[in-house]
């Protein structure tokens, strides 16, 4: 197995043409080692950046009401929290990946609403972040701090937004956040709570870590790695995750109620891209 270094990651985002184009191909540079000689081996790579912009989508906001009611204490059984690869992340995560987990459609549709929904100066926390987090390209020059924590260091890395640095973190080992209290306005998470197996204490951690009156922002599709998501989210369907993502908010306490949307994009050139909802909860003042 490659012994990646995240120390040694070099991204060169070429000049491009338009003020808000709808790609971005970057050439990716990482280090992996030396040769017999001592000489440095390297890898390189080219991706295409999606940038949610320049799209052909309509990008409608349809509120979800939240209808479940849950029991005053959690009614959660150990078994709802099994995956069939019980092997630790850190090695399902070792490997890179540079791609998307959603389709075009549906990161446009995210980018747009973090766009219309998150304050400027703000500082942004993504957790389970990785080479993307989907933030519009002005972010980095309009927000006061960004902030992440994912599973591989190669991958943050090459995240050219995050101006505050990242922090690898495996919070289905340690479900703390590694960040003081009250140091965020936003808390940003991407198509991945499906994927804790402590998911109140996160959520918990994520209330600690935002100030009075912050936010979080969960989105979710219906994809997933299935050996990797916990057990009853695989019996589920995508209203029923909605519901099941306010009950973590609910248990975790300390939020107001929360609000959920269908921001699914309209595509005029296809009958179907993946779908894309938000659970949004603000901390108590």
């Amino acid at each position: 197995m490659l012994a990646l270094d995240p120390e040694s990651c070099n991204a060169k985002q070429p000049s491009v043409g338009t003020e808000n184009p709808r790609y971005i191909e970057r050439d990716l540079e990482m280090k992996y080692g030396e040769d017999s000689k001592g000489n440095p081996r390297t890898r390189g790579m080219l991706v295409r950046r999606l940038t949610g912009d320049s799209t052909p989508y309509d990008f409608p906001v349809n509120p979800v009401r939240l209808v479940k009611e849950w029991p005053s204490e959690p009614p959660f059984k150990p078994e709802d929290f099994f995956r069939a690869d019980q092997i630790d992340d850190s090695s399902f995560y070792t490997v890179p990946r540079l791609n998307y987990h959603i389709d075009e459609p549906a990161v446009a549709s995210l980018t747009q609403y973090y766009r219309n929904n998150i304050p400027k100066k703000s500082d942004l926390l993504d957790i389970c972040s990785s080479w993307v987090s989907h933030y519009p390209l002005e972010f980095p020059k309009t927000m006061n701090k960004i902030c992440a924590t994912g599973m591989n260091g190669l991958e943050l890395g090459f995240n050219d937004q995050l101006t505050g640095g990242f922090k690898v973190k495996d919070l289905n080992v340690d479900a703390t956040l590694p960040y003081d209290d009250n140091s965020f306005d936003v808390v940003t998470c991407v198509v991945s709570i499906d994927y804790l197996i402590y998911p109140i204490q996160v959520v918990k951690e994520i209330h600690r870590v935002l100030r009075p009156g912050g936010k979080v922002i969960v989105s979710q599709s219906n994809r997933c790695f299935p050996s990797k998501a916990i057990a009853m989210w695989l019996k589920m369907n995508d209203r029923q995750h909605l519901e099941l993502i306010n009950a973590y908010f609910q248990y975790a306490g300390g939020f107001e109620p929360r609000k959920a949307f269908d921001i699914t994009a309209n595509d005029p050139t296809t009958t179907y891209n993946d779908p894309m909802f938000i659970v949004e909860a603000v901390k108590s003042k």
